[in-house]
Formats: structure tokens, C-alpha cells, sequence
């Protein structure tokens, strides 16, 4: 293995790499080579490596383009149409119960796919592990990876027992698992450790989103260090092209996939592979759907949806580009606010939808520029990172269905350390347990606890109820001390 490298490392020429060189001039990226008679024959070497791994033309496509988008005035925007929603007040249970029974058909028929989005590392939390292994304190002590897994098994085994009383392992869901650079070795690690949570290893894909040059404001790339080019994970959005690269598209077509639910990693509360919100789905005919919930007031840090122009696509809009008058602007008709349906990164396509979208938006290649202070070479340089969005899909869809969901059952997300003002893992923690202390009365159980119920709870594993079902057998008639896990 080393012979090589060291071959490589003694041929490396006092001038760079001509052909290379003049590929970066073409580009005017040359800078990248600006310290090279500083650098020696293993730095050369790193540096021309880490250059040719990139692919320039697609790179300076996406640069000129985000560049050249930036700032421009985009088309007005309306109020989401009222017939695009369904509200939790509208939906009657001969829906809720059509919805589960075909979503669990769906489900037991091979062809709904779950899409987890875990790019991220719990910075922000203390931790430099994956979120995903990340624990919030429940009773059980389970992290947020396993407790997604175990939802998983459930809905199998509901949608198993849905056709004749199946046996559990006759329905699989595959799981695909977006990683990133800085989380891919440790989430696989942490799966093969926890035995795939039950699941069986094989219905689990790995894959790692992009990652992308950082730029100066005209456009040239970042040097991290005078022999590497600074680089930064593409955003959540990266997974339609990472989709498309690694073929998944393909694998879950061949495995006969026409549903994908796709989520952010970071919510314990989150349904995953909901039979209600796919049959739903299925039931509306569209191409892509979202969960919402009800923006809790007017300046809320959330993303709305929103009609993007006049009788156009639904689209998602920031917190910070919505002005404060439309952000505080009420629905005389429904006593809502007008801009009310925050996205929540719960989100459902068919996987034809999931072609068109990684084409349309690689043939577009316009991402959003955050700007940063980038380390590099200079110290902290101003400059932008360029991310595409999950939601970014929207535009691209001849019709989307939004499903209100309420927060206090679907989402409790886990984004600040504990003693932050809201997101934390105690928040969380606790919007668990109240839920399941309300499924557990409404099936005949009672609590004792020594401190107020309002800061404890039960926990009721995800392998006995999915949504609150099937528990009377367990609970009727039983008293739970809080805090404690409710299990078989």
C-alpha cells in the first residue's frame, strides 16, 4: 500500500500538475494552488488529491448560479389554499380509520420506504456523537435512533396482523439512513453495537450526503489550510442528489418502493412510517405531502408554507423572509393566522416524484448561501456555505397535500442543551411522557408519582403501542408509579 504513495510523493513536480492547473484557471479557481512552493511533497500530494476529488464543472455551475439568484426579488407570496389542508377539526373518524387501514395496506404490500435525515452532530447538545444517539432521558434511557427503530417494528407488526394475522417478519420496511462525513462511521458503528434495534440489518442503507466548497463572496473557493479546500455538508436538501448518485432511486424501485416518509432525526415524538399519513396520501393522489402544525404566534421561529405567486406551487418561506405584517395577519374567516402552517420536516413523496426532483434540481443547481465565518487560512473569513433544503422539493410538485398534526402529539424536537429557553432535551423529554400518561389513562391505567405530574410521567415503549392503540389489556385496571416504562 505504501510503495505508491511514496512513488507518487517523490514524482510529485516542483510545478503543480499542468492540466490540472489549467482546469482550475478555466474555472478561476487557481488560487488553490497559491501556496504551493510552500508546501511539501506529502502536502502537494494532499492538495492535489483533495482538487481532483471535486467536480469542478458541476461546482462552478452551482456557484455561478447561487451566486447570480442571490438577493433576486421572488414572486409574491399567498396564503396556502384551504383545500390543501386537512385540518385535525375537519378529519372525521370514518377518515382517520379509511387513512390506517390503507396506509396499513400499503405498508404490508412492500411499498412504503422510511427516509431518516442524520446529517447532523448533536453540537448544540454537548455531544459530538450523531443526534440520533443521542438520549434524552427517559425512563427506558433510549436514544432517539431506538426509539425510531422500535416505531418501525411496530407499524410492521400492526401491518402484518392487518392481512390475516401475518406473522410479524412477513413485513418489512426499509430504513434509508442519510449520514454525513462527520456522523457516517459512528451511526453504522452504532447500529452494529445495538444490533440494529431489532431490525434486521439488511433492511437498514447507509448513505452519505455531499459535501461542497466554501466560497468567498466572488465566488472562489476557501483554502482550509494551504493544502485543502474548505468543505461543508450540502444541507438536508443534498439528499435528492445523494439519492441519485448512490442509485437508491433505483434500489427502491427494483424493490418494488412507491412511497418514501421522509423525517428530520431530531424529534421524539416523530410517527414514523405513519399508516394514517400514507393513506392519506395514497387517498389525495399527489405527488408530495407535509405535516404541519399551527404556528404557535405570529413571531414564531418557524418556516411557513405558503403559495409561491399567483395559483402557484406550495413552498416553504423562513421565519426571518416573512414580513412581520403577513406574519401577524389573521384569516377573518377561520380566526387562524393567515401564514399558520409551520413545516415540521415530516414530509411524504412517491419515488417518481423523488426522480423528477434530484433532476430538476441538479439541471437548476441553485442553492441557498449562508453566510459564515469559515475557518481557513486567514483566520475566520467571511464567505458562504451552500445548502439546498429539504423543502426545496415543494416547487418542483404539480400538487402538495398538507396534514395538520398536533404538536403535542407529533413533535418535540431536540435541538438546545438543556437550560435553553425551548428545544431542549428535557422539553422533550416530557412532551413524551404527558402523551403517553394521556394514553395510558384513556385505557383504564392509573399514576401514582412522588413529584407534580406535570414534570414526570410513563413511558409506554413503542414495541406495545404505536399511537395509543392496543393498550387496555396492559393498563386497565393497573396502577404505574412515574416515572417508569410501560412494556410487554
Amino acid at each position: 500500500m505504501k510503495e505508491p504513495v511514496t512513488s507518487n510523493i517523490s514524482s510529485m513536480a516542483e510545478a503543480p500538475p499542468q492540466a490540472l492547473l489549467e482546469r482550475l484557471k478555466d474555472y478561476g479557481q487557481e488560487d488553490a494552488f497559491a501556496l504551493w512552493d510552500e508546501l511539501s511533497p506529502e502536502e502537494r500530494l494532499h492538495l492535489v488529491s483533495d482538487i481532483e476529488s471535486l467536480d469542478l464543472s458541476r461546482i462552478d455551475r452551482i456557484i455561478r448560479c447561487s451566486l447570480r439568484s442571490h438577493g433576486l426579488p421572488a414572486a409574491a407570496i399567498e396564503p396556502v389554499p384551504e383545500s390543501s389542508v386537512s385540518t385535525v377539526e375537519e378529519r372525521s373518524l370514518e377518515d382517520r380509520e379509511k387513512w390506517w387501514k390503507m396506509g396499513l395496506k400499503a405498508i404490508s404490500d412492500g411499498k412504503l420506504a422510511v427516509l431518516l435525515l442524520s446529517g447532523g452532530q448533536g453540537t448544540r447538545l454537548g455531544s459530538s456523537d450523531p443526534k440520533g444517539c443521542f438520549k434524552i432521558g427517559l425512563p427506558s434511557g433510549k436514544s432517539l435512533f431506538q426509539l425510531q427503530a422500535e416505531r418501525i417494528l411496530c407499524v410492521q407488526r400492526l401491518a402484518a396482523d392487518a392481512i390475516n394475522g401475518s406473522s410479524a417478519g412477513s413485513v418489512q420496511i426499509h430504513w434509508y439512513i442519510m449520514t454525513s462525513p462527520f456522523t457516517d462511521e459512528a451511526t453504522r458503528k452504532f447500529f452494529e453495537c445495538h444490533k440494529y434495534f431489532g431490525l434486521e440489518a439488511e433492511q437498514v442503507t447507509f448513505f452519505q450526503q455531499g459535501t461542497i466548497p466554501c466560497v468567498s463572496k466572488d465566488g472562489r473557493f476557501i483554502m482550509e489550510s494551504p493544502y485543502g479546500v474548505a468543505k461543508a455538508p450540502d444541507g438536508n436538501g443534498g439528499v435528492y442528489s445523494a439519492l441519485k448518485s448512490s442509485r437508491l432511486l433505483e434500489d427502491m424501485s427494483a424493490r418494488g418502493i412507491k412511497y418514501v416518509d421522509c423525517y428530520g432525526v431530531d424529534n421524539a415524538l416523530v410517527r414514523v412510517a405513519d399508516p394514517t399519513f400514507l393513506g392519506y396520501f395514497i387517498d389525495k393522489g399527489v405527488a408530495s405531502a407535509a405535516k404541519v402544525v399551527r404556528k404557535a404566534y405570529p413571531q414564531e421561529k418557524v418556516g411557513v408554507f405558503v403559495r409561491r405567486g399567483k395559483g402557484g406551487p406550495l413552498t416553504v418561506v423562513e421565519y426571518s423572509e416573512l414580513d412581520q405584517s403577513l406574519a401577524s395577519a389573521i384569516n377573518q374567516t377561520t380566526g387562524r393566522l393567515r401564514y399558520c402552517w409551520s413545516n415540521v420536516c415530516l414530509h411524504m413523496f412517491t419515488v417518481d416524484f423523488l426522480n423528477q426532483v434530484a433532476n430538476g434540481l441538479e439541471k437548476d443547481s441553485i442553492y441557498h448561501l449562508a453566510e459564515k465565518k469559515i475557518p481557513s487560512i486567514h483566520g475566520h473569513t467571511v464567505g458562504f456555505k451552500l445548502e439546498q433544503f429539504i423543502f426545496d422539493a415543494f416547487p418542483y410538485a404539480p400538487s402538495t397535500a398538507l396534514f395538520e398534526v398536533l404538536r403535542e402529539e407529533e413533535f418535540a424536537p431536540v435541538k438546545n442543551a438543556n437550560g435553553s429557553n425551548f428545544d431542549t432535551p428535557d422539553s422533550a423529554r416530557l412532551l413524551v411522557l404527558r402523551l403517553h400518561t394521556r394514553w395510558v389513562v384513556a385505557a383504564g391505567g392509573f399514576l401514582t408519582h412522588s413529584v407534580p405530574l406535570y414534570a414526570t410521567g410513563v413511558e409506554v415503549s413503542p414495541l406495545c403501542s404505536y399511537a395509543g392503540e392496543n393498550l387496555e389489556a396492559i393498563c386497565r385496571g393497573r396502577t404505574f408509579h412515574a416515572p417508569c416504562e410501560i412494556t410487554f
